[in-house]
């Protein structure tokens, strides 16, 4: 299957993104069939804050055809922060899309985690993702602009400082103690930050269930009409 990512939302998340896919298809020994696409991060962020939904998904819209256009089965959003306006996107999208976030439910469930704390952009933690977790609770940090705001920071330079790392181990470290039983990394950008360090507490990147399930697709073990948002008959 040929994959159609539409990255730079922000550059380091579509850099791991491209890592993980290329290393997990190499080590199964099989091509991957791959094309990505430029988004500009800062138009997105621009309509997330506004929650201008219609016009993210006008901007998705041309990426995808572009997609389509270079032979793309499927497309994918490199950023749960990019999903506000999946359900906007998904009836003029050319192609099917692999959403980040419909995974992580079942995931959560498979590993027996009741509650998760989130970490992400000020929309993921405030909608719970989305409202899209049905058999797991969620809970966010207290001060979700300010989380928020430094993990967009972050996400735009594509570099971490040693204050923003700090900050964000803390922040998971409280969601902990508030009675999480592991910190999801809801923002795609945040492995800036965490980087597979030891924290002291369970960690759980949300972009690593994401490349599962897309690894899975690219190599037939799992089924585009199973689990895509929008026509899969294009």
């Amino acid at each position: 299957m040929h994959l159609g990512l539409i990255g730079g939302i922000g550059p380091a998340s579509t850099v791991v993104y491209y890592q993980k896919l290329t290393a997990a298809l190499r080590a199964l020994g099989q091509p991957l069939e791959l094309t990505i696409v430029n988004a500009d991060a800062n138009v997105l962020v621009k309509n997330n804050l506004a929650d201008d939904r219609a016009a993210q998904a006008k901007v998705y819209t041309g990426l995808i055809d572009r997609l389509q256009a270079a032979g793309a089965d499927c497309a994918v959003i490199t950023s749960l922060g990019g999903h506000f306006c999946i359900e906007e996107t998904v009836p003029l999208s050319a192609l099917p899309l692999i959403s980040g976030v419909t995974p992580l439910d079942g995931f959560f469930t498979q590993q027996g985690i009741k509650t998760v704390g989130l970490l992400g952009t000020a929309v993921v933690m405030r909608t719970k993702l989305y409202g899209q977790l049905e058999n797991t609770a969620a809970i966010a940090p207290d001060d979700i602009v300010g989380s928020g705001q430094t993990y967009l920071d972050m996400a735009l330079s594509s570099t971490c400082t040693d204050a923003q790392r700090s900050y964000f181990f803390a922040q998971g470290q409280s969601l902990i103690d508030a009675g999480a039983d592991a910190v999801v990394l809801a923002g795609t950008d945040l492995n800036l930050a965490f980087d597979g360090r030891d924290v002291g507490y369970r960690v759980i990147d949300a972009l690593d269930i994401h490349i599962d399930l897309l690894v899975k697709l690219a190599t037939g073990k799992a089924d585009l009409n199973e689990h895509a948002m929008g026509a899969t008959n294009v």
